[in-house]
């Protein structure tokens, strides 16, 4: 569910209709319903399997009350006016946008950034994380740059999260730095050049010599990213690129590697546009080239 310019009630209400189940624990038998020490995890209402683990009897699976007090504070953050995007996949996904009013330019008029707070609560017994990221108009990318500090904040996967607002509050302050941070960083990242082919060889390797699938998959990629990379930038009011030595701004180049990974790569399955964004925020090759572009 999305729903758009909303006050922190109808935010939190949103949560609740979109994830109007619980999840349950079980014991898991063996042959002849003997009895083991694991449990499953399943939704209530479809008995479908939750996570990709069992779990011991120890463990308590959170609420969607656990998860509308995040969202609660995330949207505090930004006056309470907001936008919410929920999602649901082995866990509870939100993401938290306020008004456009929040905008940070990067490059002239065309080339904007927007923050969005990600909550993740999923059910694999790490904690809550909420991090602050951008939404980026030009090329309808959503990321995160997790090597950028106050950034995010980790919660602990304990009981009844409302029960404890106060530190809730306390932990999602630092987020509001974290949004200047990313400023800086993103800033400085358009600021610096970078040679295109080094860093496509840095982060995805030569190009196999020898004819085959792999070479395929690589010259498919590298022209997929190349294109990409030209198309934004002639839609952001930048000069040609000189294809006797090309060189972007890092901040160009990451957002290519980015949204490719985000649009175009191949997943398996019939993934959402919402899972493609988590798929491309955990893409190693995403994160080797932040790692890479952000100190470039």
């Amino acid at each position: 569910m999305r729903l758009n310019d909303v006050t922190t009630t109808e935010a939190i209400q949103a949560v609740r209709d979109t994830f109007n189940f619980t999840v349950g624990k079980y014991p898991l038998s063996a042959p002849d319903n003997m009895r083991t020490p694991w449990y499953g995890l399943f939704r209530e209402d479809t008995c479908k399997v939750v996570g990709n683990s069992s779990v011991t009897d120890r463990y308590t699976p959170h609420t969607t009350e656990d998860v509308t007090a995040l969202v609660e504070t995330a949207s505090e953050l930004f006056d309470g006016n907001v936008s919410v995007n929920c999602h649901f996949n082995n866990g509870h996904y939100v993401t938290v946008a306020p008004t456009n009013e929040n905008r940070l330019s990067i490059f002239g008029t065309e080339d904007n950034i927007f923050p969005r707070i990600y909550i993740s609560a999923g059910y694999d017994g790490k904690p809550f994380r909420a991090s602050v990221g951008y939404f980026r108009d030009l090329c309808r990318n959503l990321a995160m740059l997790e090597t950028v500090k106050a950034t995010s904040v980790s919660i602990r996967h304990t009981h009844s999260l409302r029960d404890k607002m106060r530190d809730l509050r306390a932990s999602f302050e630092g987020l509001r730095d974290g949004w200047e941070r990313l400023g800086d960083v993103v800033s400085a990242m358009e600021s610096r050049q970078v040679d295109v082919e080094a860093v496509m060889n840095s982060i995805y390797g030569q190009v196999p010599t020898d004819e085959g699938r792999s070479r395929t998959i690589h010259v498919n990629r590298a022209e997929s990213i190349i294109n990409r990379l030209i198309r934004e930038r002639y839609a952001s009011g930048r000069g040609r690129i000189d294809h006797r030595q090309p060189r972007v701004s890092a901040w160009e180049m990451f957002n290519s590697i980015q949204g490719h990974a985000q649009h175009d790569a191949s997943r398996r399955g019939r993934p959402t546009e919402y899972d493609r964004v988590l798929l491309a925020n955990r893409d190693t090759h995403v994160r080797k080239a932040e790692s890479l572009l952000v100190s470039a």
